[in-house]
This record gives structure tokens, C-alpha cells and sequence, in this order.
């Protein structure tokens, strides 16, 4: 047998391999239109389409169906998101709502905006006492982001 053959099976048997969906994963207009009912219908009103194509749409979906569709919402994190740990040291100030030259920009951009703003303003002025941008724990830009949802 020649070199090119042997390529040419190999290649072609990978290919065969690694691009076909096991018989019971749902194609993704099927997991679409499955997603959008259960979103109409409530059940599936937290849980974002990613977690519910892996949960509802995968190889196992089958076998999650009968036991784990009536409760969707469970998969759900319902908790509100985690709160900064960290406390902000002593003269680091804060925004308390977003700058009005952000205004017409989306809330989280204008956010953004605000706390790059401040966070220069506070390192100039040498008031960030080792607090940096992000860190584990909180670091500035969550810090800020609670201020001003908190503030606004």
C-alpha cells in the first residue's frame, strides 16, 4: 500500500469519527426549538442557552429528558451573584452612579467608563493603598461596579 493511501483512510476515517453526533444528541434547530418552548412555557426562565444545550441537547439528552425536564429551573443558580469579599482599604473613594458623559452608553459600559475614570483618579492621588484593578477577592473595578449599582 502506498504512503497516500494509508493517509487518505486514516484521514477519512477520522473525519467520519470526529464530526458525527451521537444518534441521540438533537441537532441544534431541534435544541432551538426546544429551548424557545421551554423558555415560553416558563420552566426554563434562569437558564441561559449554553447550560441548557449541555444539560437537554447532548448525547445523554434522551436519558436527562424523562428524568430532568419537569424541573429545568433547578439547574438554574438562582443565587444572587457573589459579593466582593474584600473591603476597600482605607481612601479609595468611589462613584456613586455613572458619569453623565457615559450616559449614552449601555449600563455596563458606562460602568466600565466610570470606575477606569475613578480608579486613575485614586492612583494619582496615591489613595489605592496596593488595590489593583481586579483581584482575587474584589479588586477595584468590582468594588466600584457594587458602589454604583448600590449608589443608583
Amino acid at each position: 500500500m502506498s504512503k497516500k493511501l494509508i493517509f487518505a483512510v486514516t484521514g477519512a476515517l477520522f473525519a467520519t469519527l470526529a464530526f458525527t453526533a451521537p444518534a441521540s444528541a438533537l441537532t441544534m434547530k431541534e435544541c432551538s426549538a426546544k429551548y424557545k418552548a421551554a423558555k415560553a412555557d416558563g420552566s426554563a426562565k434562569d437558564v441561559k442557552w449554553n447550560d441548557f444545550r449541555a444539560k437537554f441537547c447532548g448525547a445523554d439528552a434522551a436519558a436527562a429528558d424523562a428524568a430532568d425536564e419537569k424541573d429545568i429551573t433547578a439547574t438554574a443558580d438562582n443565587k444572587e451573584p457573589a459579593k466582593p469579599t474584600m473591603k476597600a482599604p482605607k481612601g479609595v473613594t468611589f462613584p456613586k452612579a455613572v458619569d453623565k458623559k457615559y450616559a449614552s452608553e449601555t449600563p455596563g459600559k458606562g460602568r466600565l467608563h466610570t470606575c477606569v475614570d475613578s480608579y486613575r483618579a485614586n492612583k494619582e492621588a496615591g489613595t489605592l493603598n496596593d488595590l489593583k484593578w481586579i483581584q482575587k477577592g474584589g479588586g477595584y473595578w468590582s468594588l466600584c461596579t457594587a458602589a454604583i449599582k448600590a449608589g443608583g
